[in-house]
């Protein structure tokens, strides 16, 4: 390399990538944490990350006769976390909740509930349990 030539960059993609893959391991990370903290206050865990035609669900736990259908949010601060579930993804939720519920026979008679877990670091998780109730 010549003096004062700039040594060659990342393409804009890789850099994209890189944030992406950093995403998806706190994701999964912050899933594991909701996770242990449900199974904490009683609920087994039913399936992490379930794909349906509607949408992703993050959790699937149930207690007693609620299966609760669990989105989990981690931002900087717990306020941010609970502000990051648009109408749009509540909307999104429900239909794949009730889609879910439907089609798998051992589901069909529980009590279908949309909850939210908000993480941020150095805080406690806030689990709100049927979050969407009112909206």
């Amino acid at each position: 390399m010549t003096a004062g030539a700039r040594p060659p960059r990342d393409p804009p993609h890789r850099a994209r990538q890189a944030r992406g893959a950093a995403a998806r391991k706190l994701g999964r990370r912050a899933e594991v944490l909701a996770a242990l903290w449900l199974m904490a206050k009683g609920y087994r865990v039913l399936g992490f990350r379930l794909p349906t035609p509607l949408g992703e669900i993050d959790l699937l736990a149930q207690r007693g006769r609620v299966l609760a259908v669990v989105e989990v949010k981690q931002r900087t601060t717990i306020e941010d976390a609970l502000d990051a579930v648009t109408p749009t993804q509540r909307d999104r939720l429900r239909r794949a909740a009730a889609h879910l519920a439907a089609h798998r026979s051992g589901l069909r008679d529980l009590l279908v509930r949309l909850d939210l877990i908000a993480l941020a670091p150095g805080r406690a998780p806030r689990h709100l349990v049927d979050a969407w109730s009112g909206a």
